[in-house]
């Protein structure tokens, strides 16, 4: 038997969800495991929904052998079901918002998602199955989103919140329902209750935050605190209110917070309940009120920090010698591109070397003098547990740009740079309520997005316990591993892409060893690189690298790489949309790392650089760039262009080896849209720049349009061999051009001499043959097969793509929709049976059923017979001979 439940004490969000989840499990029972809100009480007195929700007593759990919980995942919140969660063998499916803790329950299926209510989890999926809604079924589900998210207005909304609540309004939900449930009007005793709790509130500060407690003790029950205390917050402005209620020999706990600092849902977890970040509750047994007020503020002074810490900013450091000369300083500061260095003598800092300082003193040739004799020696070493408030205060008041974190025995531990704090301000000011009312509700969290729910929702199974597996073998190697790169990208842009690439912060190759002792296959490393390429048993391809950061000695140079941090990993990256990293560690699972607004570039649909010289280092990038905007429909920034601009002016295309340049067309030549891609880059001179003879020629863009229809339309299925995308976009690109200038091309992209000569071939056959198709009055199929035949299907696709005539294009598209494949229902064998003495007859006889096959002129073995009788008489034995006479 499947059962649905929920929490005790259901609202309206718990009963949304057991009513969609009633829609996914038609078979299902549905039963509550404790009481329900008044509010929803009231609701399903006068409400005539379709399914029966049960009570506990009398219930047959014992029959239960699937359970579908909703709105909850916590032992602790189901009541009497606690035991039957826990039994063995029981299939568990959990749906739910609430953030994740230690404690959860973990089952077979989980649908976990930080939204504004479960409601809205429901009804994604309700949506994305096609499965129906009545307008009360859909009223219900309203009432839940509206209810969990204040109407949508609370800090923890979604946008999926808002996109759920229109989808359900389209469905029918009744707004005027929801409005009447939601506006409840306060009753005496709770009236009586908020005025008692008013006057009681005691304002605390604890380790630097404000928090308000009100206690009040009653001989009756008032319900709705979780309203009250709303009500309250409200009227005082207040941040952080708990609120201690003591009645029928409990004390209730009900938390409001809308700061970072303070966290509700750990408070309520602390005793015993659950929640969400900003709302919470619990309800405390044998607890006295003074004891329950003395054990809560003994839990707030342990846990309650300031919002953050220099620990929480910094990053891994990369210091210098005191002794060192400043130009080998100048070279770590480059090739890093760091503004300054903490310098350190014996382990211990002692200043700060600023890089405008390095350069004024290499420009004055002090290259050789020593970084003590340069460095500051005033700068402030920080603890990690400083308060982020006294980190502002000394880089605003002595203009500094990074401060060094150490230990009590002054070792370097990390370092805060100026960067890192105007990131925390803007995201600190992003959250802030007032702010998010008005913004997007992923604004607030660039660097700290959690995205553990959409790896559920948007991948296969097998991979999403692939990574999984990832997590806990880091965990075990006590190391972190992410997913970093494209497959972040596209998993934020919904894209689907299986090419999954781990980084780890340690030693990339014993991690690789690990996880395949865990998952079976094989492990191919490389210890120059600190890379290992896994090989699964099923095929599947991974591959896995240490942290690193890299540095170019030259414009257009390979870079050179040595082991880092994940930031310094991601910092190497080429565009702010691929530095992008998920957390694959269970502690932090799912926690995405945006150091470089690669969010708010998918977001404005742009490809941004990481730093002004991208392009100088790697002019390759400029390819890539456009590739990706092209794919994505994204645009290049104007500084993007301008850098493009700069890095051509330059000639750095030209120190770059012709192989590498073709890697980068043949990834080009395989996208969806290559005429697209080649539009912009001749726009931008990019092609030119590679060589003038790639450049579009007058007319070239209407073929390469037209070669791009040819190509999805025919693709290679049609072609007796399989056509090399780059080798297709090259030649239709290289067609117009002299024998000279497409070998000239040819050679500067270095393909392997045995490709050359194949491409060299191919450009000589499309201008032949283009010549020959010209002079013809028609086309028959018989005439262009005897053309092509022999030929690349490179040559005949671009050749379908220049042609400018419709009877040639119809003639071509035949071509290589039927003819390529085309051939007689006669066979040597049978020209034998006939009593042909084999020869070279056989081609011409053979050849001679091909023509009449495509021209229409035979349409059957009998009617190919008879041509042969009547044109290859001569060959055939008396017998035959003797018939064909007759039958004439």
């Amino acid at each position: 038997m499947d059962l649905i439940s929920t929490h005790v004490a259901a609202d309206f969000d718990a009963l949304a969800s057991m009513l969609a989840a009633a829609k996914l499990y038609p078979q299902a029972r549905l039963l509550f495991p404790g009481s329900q809100e008044r509010n929803v009480r009231e609701f399903l007195a006068q409400a005539p929904l379709a399914p029966v929700f049960e009570r506990l007593r009398g219930f047959p759990l014992e029959q239960v052998t699937r359970l579908i919980l909703v709105d909850v995942k916590r032992a602790g919140r189901i009541g009497p079901l606690k035991d039957l969660a826990a039994r063995p063998g029981l299939d568990l499916h959990i749906y739910d918002h609430h953030p994740a803790h230690p404690k959860d329950l973990h089952g077979s299926v989980e649908v976990l998602r930080e939204v504004g209510a479960t409601a809205t989890i429901m009804t994604g999926l309700l949506r994305r199955r096609e499965i129906p809604l009545a307008p009360l079924e859909a009223t219900v589900l309203a009432l839940g989103i509206y209810e969990e998210t204040g109407c949508l207005t609370y800090t923890s909304t979604r946008a999926e919140d808002l996109e759920a609540a229109a989808w359900l309004v389209a469905q029918g939900a009744n707004l005027t329902t929801v409005s009447d449930c939601m506006r409840r009007e306060l009753r005496a005793e709770q009236i009586a209750l908020l005025s008692e709790l008013v006057t009681a509130a005691e304002r605390y500060t604890i380790n630097g935050v404000p928090v308000v407690i009100s206690a009040a003790a009653l001989d009756r029950y008032v319900g709705d605190l979780a309203m009250l205390a709303g009500k309250l917050r409200d009227a005082e402005n207040l941040d952080v209110l708990l609120l201690l209620v003591r009645m029928d020999d409990r004390v209730h706990l009900v938390a409001r917070s809308r700061i970072e600092a303070v966290d509700a849902a750990e408070i309520a977890h602390a005793f015993g309940g659950g929640g969400h970040h900003s709302a919470a509750s619990a309800t405390l047994k044998d607890l006295s009120m003074d004891e329950a007020k003395a054990r809560l503020l003994a839990w707030l002074k342990a846990h309650v920090r300031p919002r953050r810490v220099a620990r929480d900013l910094m990053s891994a450091a990369r210091a210098i010698a005191d002794g060192a000369a400043l130009g080998e300083a100048a070279q770590v500061m480059h090739r890093l591109n760091l503004v300054a260095l903490p310098v350190v003598r014996r382990g211990e800092v002692v200043g700060v070397l600023a890089r405008e300082v390095v350069d004024k003193a290499l420009y004055h040739r002090l290259g050789d003098a020593p970084v003590r004799d340069y460095m500051s020696h005033e700068v402030p070493r920080i603890a990690p547990e400083t308060p982020l408030s006294e980190v502002h205060r000394l880089m605003a008041e002595r203009n500094l740009r990074l401060l060094p974190v150490v230990e009590d025995g002054g070792g370097l531990v990390g370092t805060v740079t100026r960067g890192d704090i105007l990131r925390h301000l803007y995201q600190d000011m992003l959250r802030r309520p007032a702010f998010l009312e008005a913004a997007e509700p992923e604004a607030g969290q660039l660097a700290a997005r959690n995205v553990g729910a959409l790896l559920q929702a948007r991948l296969p199974e097998w991979l999403h316990a692939l990574l999984r597996t990832a997590g806990a073998v880091a965990d075990a190697e006590g190391t972190r591993a992410y997913v970093v790169g494209g497959f972040v990208r596209d998993l934020l842009l919904g894209v689907e892409n299986l090419d999954v690439d781990l980084v780890v912060e340690g030693d990339g190759i014993a991690f690789a060893e690990s996880l395949v002792k865990r998952l079976g296959g094989r492990c191919a490393g490389h210890r120059t690189f600190g890379t290992a390429a896994i090989t699964l048993p099923d095929g599947f391809k991974l591959d896995v690298a240490s942290a690193r950061a890299e540095y170019y000695e030259y414009p257009a140079a390979l870079p050179t790489v040595e082991h880092s941090s994940i930031k310094m990993d991601l910092a190497r990256r080429d565009f702010s949309i691929n530095a992008l990293a998920v957390c694959l560690n269970a502690g932090h699972w799912g926690r995405l790392l945006d150091f470089f607004g690669g969010q708010r570039d998918l977001k404005e649909r742009g490809v941004r650089v990481l730093h002004p010289l991208s392009f100088v280092e790697d002019p390759t990038r400029i390819l890539r760039a456009v590739r990706f905007a092209t794919r994505y429909g994204f645009h290049l920034g104007r500084q993007e262009e301008h850098l493009v601009a700069n890095a051509l002016r330059l000639g750095l295309l030209d120190r770059v080896s012709g192989r590498r340049v073709l890697n980068e067309l043949r990834l080009i030549f395989a996208e969806r849209d290559p005429h697209g891609i080649l539009q912009r880059l001749q726009l931008l001179g990019v092609l030119r720049a590679i060589h003038p003879a790639l450049e579009e020629g007058r007319g070239a863009d209407e073929v390469l349009r037209r070669l791009g229809e040819v190509w999805a339309r025919q693709g290679a299925a049609a072609l007796p061999a399989p056509a090399e995308p780059w080798r297709l976009w090259l030649l239709a690109l290289l067609a117009d051009r002299r024998p000279a200038e497409a070998r000239a091309a040819v050679r500067r992209l270095q393909p392997s001499p045995r490709a050359a000569a194949t491409m060299a071939e191919d450009a000589a056959d499309v201008r032949r043959l283009r010549r020959a198709l010209a002079r013809r009055r028609s086309y028959p199929a018989s005439a262009v097969y005897r053309l092509l035949h022999r030929t690349s299907p490179e040559v005949a696709l671009v050749l379908a793509a220049w042609a400018d005539r419709e009877d040639l294009r119809a003639a071509l598209k035949e071509y290589l929709a039927r003819s390529v494949r085309l051939k007689p229902a006669l066979t040597g064998r049978d020209l034998q049976a006939l009593g042909i003495r084999p020869g070279p007859v056989y081609r011409a006889i053979l050849d001679a059923l091909r023509d009449a096959r495509l021209d229409g002129r035979v349409q059957s073995r009998d009617e190919e017979l008879a041509l042969v009788r009547r044109r290859f008489g001569t060959h055939l034995t008396q017998h035959e001979a003797r018939g064909l006479r007759t039958e004439d």
